[in-house]
């Protein structure tokens, strides 16, 4: 008859195997999560020359939205990169621009800035569709300013919570107010968008207001390409307040805004993460980054779990003529600091559990020599 002490002891159990293992699956899910992290999403698209400059995000429907330069039409565009025709309105003047758009996800419609180049008769509306229907709302032409003599460009769009539309014009450097039955008035004209020398010589020195952004609090932000300014205009009154930055963007375009409150400004070679602490009397850069120059950025939107998507519009391309280019690019962006804020948490997670990992296996082996010393 065997003895107690003839059977297996506890100290043949494989601790030191299971901890290797262990280990080397931590160490491991480190690499995976890293690689994750640093990973972007690219959705390559195809449609023949559309030359897409407005990008939005439906948050309903779960896909982007893009304009044209050259057709009269509103595509969605899936996280796969397929493409729908989701508006089609050839009621329009022939050869209009599909430019600025944004989602009015309150009252379930797309808002679109449309503007007609030279030598077509001057052209500035905003259209709003229902997204549902995909039915025209209105069309509502843009009046020009008291003693304005300058071809205006209806350019970006924002919407606040009560269905009202602004809209930038880059040329005359005003603002419109379209209310929710299509309404079109002037919001602000003030002198302060027009007091800063504007950079001459350069692919964006005709442009001045151009990205616009609602912000929560009642206050518009919107960017000068020219002058790489930004302005805070009240919604209602439409004062006018420069926001004081660190460094000027220039050749801003596209402007989109985070759920934490950082504003995002693309420009085509260029995207900066802005923030403020002030409610934007002031804000600073904390950190940008460099975007391929040939794809020629314009827009920049905020997408599902906050996440910023920069469209490749080739825009400049079809300004010059290119009729043969079918494919485009929706590229998503990360700040580089905060990403590396989010790998030195990841590295602190898992410092944590390998030290609660240590602290198991030196109560297991205790408890093996415990059980050992008993049954011996």
């Amino acid at each position: 008859m065997p003895t107690l002490s003839s059977k297996p002891p506890f100290t043949n159990y494989p601790v030191g195997a299971a901890a290797a293992t262990t280990l080397l699956f931590l160490f491991f899910a480190v690499g995976i999560s890293t690689v994750l992290a640093s990973n972007h999403h690219v959705i390559n698209f195809r449609s023949p020359n559309l030359f897409p400059e407005g990008l939005a995000w439906d948050p309903t429907a779960q896909h982007f939205l893009v304009g044209s330069l050259r057709h009269r039409t509103i595509s969605a565009v899936s996280d796969a990169g397929v493409v729908e025709t989701l508006i089609s309105d050839p009621s329009l003047p022939e050869n209009v621009t599909f430019l600025g758009l944004a989602v009015d996800s309150r009252n379930n419609r797309v808002l679109v800035a449309i503007h007609a180049t030279e030598p077509l008769p001057p052209f500035n509306a905003l259209a709003a569709y229902d997204l549902r229907s995909r039915r025209r709302l209105f069309l509502s032409p843009l009046p020009s300013a008291a003693g304005d003599d300058k071809r205006a460009t209806a350019n970006d769009v924002a919407a606040d919570f009560n269905g009202n539309a602004y809209v930038t014009n880059s040329v005359g450097n005003y603002i419109w107010k379209v209310n929710l039955n299509g309404e079109a008035s002037i919001l602000s004209n003030s002198p302060k968008f027009t007091v800063h020398p504007v950079v001459r010589d350069t692919v964006y020195s005709f442009c001045g207001l151009n990205g616009i952004v609602y912000n929560n609090k009642g206050y518009l932000l919107v960017v000068q390409s020219n002058t790489g300014k930004m302005f805070k205009i009240d919604k209602d009154d439409g004062t006018v307040r420069q926001v004081l930055l660190n460094e000027d963007l220039m050749g801003a375009d596209g402007v989109a805004l985070r759920g934490d409150g950082v504003v995002l400004v693309v420009s085509f070679s260029k995207l900066w993460f802005v923030k403020s602490n002030d409610g934007w009397a002031q804000g600073a850069v904390f950190d940008k980054i460099d975007l391929d120059e040939e794809g020629f950025p314009t827009s920049v939107v905020v997408g599902e779990r906050d996440r910023a998507y920069v469209l490749h519009g080739r825009v400049m391309e079809g300004i010059l003529g290119n009729s043969e280019r079918e494919s485009f690019m929706i590229e998503e962006v990360k700040s580089p600091k905060e990403s590396e804020g989010e790998n030195v948490w990841l590295y602190v997670m898992v410092g944590i559990g390998l030290a609660y990992f240590l602290f198991w296996r030196f109560q297991m082996k205790q408890l093996v020599k415990n059980m050992d010393k008993k049954i011996n």
